[in-house]
């Protein structure tokens, strides 16, 4: 072996080493930072805490095997992740018409419309049309109770809700990116305390990983009241903005593929639990940029690291499940709340950054956020209709200002 051929030896595990920690760093801040949003919307609409356990397996193995496959069949960092933001519109609209099995037949719907828009491009260019703005506010309406949270939360349990909240004030004036992987680090703490203070006791066999399948049922309600806004969230909130990242470190993503295992995906999970699944944007800036490895050619070993990563995270989804289930009231709807208030700063700048569509965006915002539901249907959907019918109407109705008008 000649001294270039040692040098390339000493250099190899290097250059391994570095896309291989940032997909396992991106595995563990996308799992740990959003969990206990997932397993809320789940329970929310119905599913006992072994479904939400095993659905939230589910979307760990689905996107797993999709990133490996993507990454390795098209050496790209394509990064998967499930929809936060929809964990978060489920846990917002609730019990619909038919309980469990019919939300996990609107999850089902959603993975066909999916596929639907890598086949045939006018649906995905149907979507694109939906005002960002609206979807923006409908998002943060949906939010914000969520948000509010730990707010409600502290002055019901300060005992338990405090050090939580001070955990994550503190690592986040250092790294934002650990922040609410460190809050759940300390909810875990106050969990464990209080079980052993109360003497409670977790079988073990609570703690071994699951699967609990579903037989899905169609209903109407839960096909308008989730399916609809569950695909409109994903595609522009997740699919969207995950291709634009992608291209801003100079990768094209393969739309249809995607789509199809996204989709293929999501159908497949369904039938455990499982919502959506789609393209990630944070978790892909991780694997994509420059920092995972400084040839662009090599970064698709990030993507595919970080899902072995998750293959491995999917056997601790039920122990988790289990100690969320045995938290006291609020922890973990804090640990929920603080994960996704950067998404609600987001959502809100996105919804008022446009003045001529304030008023309709603030009445999306206000419907979204007032829970209501009317003929079964939750307030997502009511949101935008609202908002897409009041915009309609003042624009038909106000002429353009002239600039002086306008800025006088």
């Amino acid at each position: 072996m000649t001294s270039a051929d040692n040098s390339d030896a000493a250099d190899r595990p290097t250059s391994l080493s570095t896309p291989v920690s940032a997909g396992i760093v991106a595995a563990l801040v996308g799992f740990t930072s959003s969990f206990a949003v997932v397993l809320t919307g789940l329970r929310a609409v119905g599913a006992s805490p072994a479904e939400a356990a095993s659905g939230l397996s589910a979307l760990c193995l689905t996107q797993a095997v999709g990133m490996m496959w993507l990454a390795r069949r098209y050496r790209q960092p394509i990064t998967l992740a499930w929809s936060t933001p929809d964990a978060a519109l489920l846990a917002g609209t609730g019990v619909v018409v038919g309980g469990w099995p019919a939300a996990v037949g609107a999850f089902v719907t959603v993975g066909l419309m999916i596929v639907l828009t890598g086949l045939w491009p006018r649906l995905g260019a149907l979507v694109s049309r939906i005002p960002v703005p609206l979807a923006q506010a409908m998002l943060a309406g949906v939010l914000l109770p969520l948000c509010s949270a730990p707010v409600v939360a502290l002055a019901g349990s300060p005992e338990h809700v405090a050090p939580v909240v001070l955990v994550w004030l503190v690592v986040l004036r250092f790294s934002t990116r650990w922040a609410v992987p460190a809050a759940f680090a300390a909810a875990a703490v106050i969990i464990a305390a209080d079980v052993i203070g109360s003497a409670t006791s977790i079988a073990a066999s609570d703690l071994v990983p699951r699967i609990d399948w579903t037989i899905p049922h169609w209903t109407w309600q839960a096909t308008v009241g989730i399916a609809v806004p569950l695909y409109i969230v994903t595609m522009a909130s997740q699919n969207i903005p995950g291709t634009s990242v992608m291209a801003s470190f100079g990768y094209r993503i393969p739309w249809r593929a995607s789509m199809t295992v996204t989709g293929t995906g999501t159908v497949l999970g369904a039938f455990a639990g499982g919502h959506t699944i789609n393209l990630a944007a944070i978790s892909a800036a991780l694997s994509a940029s420059p920092s995972a490895h400084p040839d662009p050619n090599r970064r698709w070993v990030a993507a595919f690291s970080a899902g072995c990563s998750f293959s491995v995270l999917a056997l601790l989804a039920t122990a988790l499940a289990t100690l969320v289930a045995a938290s006291p009231a609020g922890v973990v709807e804090t640990v929920a709340g603080l994960a996704l208030l950067g998404t609600l700063a987001a959502s809100l700048f996105g919804a008022l950054q446009h003045a001529s569509d304030r008023e309709a965006t603030v009445l999306t915002f206000l419907v979204a956020a007032s829970g209501l539901t009317f003929v079964g249907i939750g307030s997502a959907f009511w949101a935008l209709i609202v908002g897409l019918a009041v915009r309609a109407i003042l624009r038909r109705q106000s002429p353009a200002l002239p600039v002086s008008d306008a800025t006088g």
